[in-house]
């Protein structure tokens, strides 16, 4: 994968606190804490996008994620810095991209953790996917960043 640029407007960057809590007995954060930190890290890029784009994939849910650990990343590793963008955005779902480095790291050196997670799109009342119409596959274009 190409090395992300720290000025692409494709892509969102937070910083996640990491808690004692996500360690594991081995003193690195633990594999469903990290699953849990992206979820914070994408919860914060829903909250800083236009309303619309965030209410268009509230009803999403995880349909398949990967993750990939390059190096180990513990509590001194405080705040994790994520760097987000959409992968693919398909009629009814679109797959997240994460790249997740120690604080202060440089944004352009190879990862700690790698990840993707497909969101399938839903509606909530009958309970099938919601296919996305041209205009709000338009809305996330800005967000898209194919690898």
């Amino acid at each position: 994968m190409t090395p992300l640029d720290p000025t692409d407007p494709a892509v969102h960057r937070t910083r996640i606190a990491v808690r004692w809590s996500d360690m594991d007995a081995f003193k690195h954060i633990n594999h469903a804490r990290m699953v849990t930190l992206l979820e914070e890290a994408r919860v914060d890029w829903l909250a800083s996008v236009d309303p619309d784009v965030a209410a268009m994939l509230r009803n999403s849910v995880v349909a398949h994620l990967e993750v990939r650990y390059r190096t180990p990343l513990t509590h001194a590793d405080n705040p994790l810095e994520v760097s987000m963008w959409l992968d693919r955005v398909r009629s009814a779902d679109l797959t997240v991209r994460y790249e997740v480095r120690a604080a202060g790291a440089d944004p352009t050196a190879r990862p700690a953790v790698e990840a993707s997670t497909q969101l399938a799109l839903g509606d909530p009342y009958t309970q099938t996917l919601r296919r996305l119409t041209t205009e709000q596959r338009a809305r996330l274009a800005p967000w898209v960043r194919p690898s």
